[in-house]
């Protein structure tokens, strides 16, 4: 997911998703246990995912307090 898309999101929408997406990592390392995933890389580009969206929620934080002032 680009950080244009996520940029553009309400800050309720970019909070679902980003537990949607802890979920979707949590289920693929436990299949990746039990068996191999067929493309193991999703578990970097998710990873990767969360931490833009992460980021991004964190950017939001700082530019509020920052309206604060």
């Amino acid at each position: 997911m680009k950080s244009s898309v996520l940029i553009e999101m309400p800050d309720n929408e970019i909070r679902d998703l980003l537990l949607e997406e802890r979920d979707r990592l949590a289920k693929m390392k436990m299949s990746h246990a039990v068996s191999p995933l067929e493309n193991p890389h999703q578990i970097r580009f998710t990873k990767r995912t969360i931490a833009r969206i992460m980021t991004e929620i964190r950017r939001r934080e700082i530019t509020q307090v920052q309206k604060n002032k």
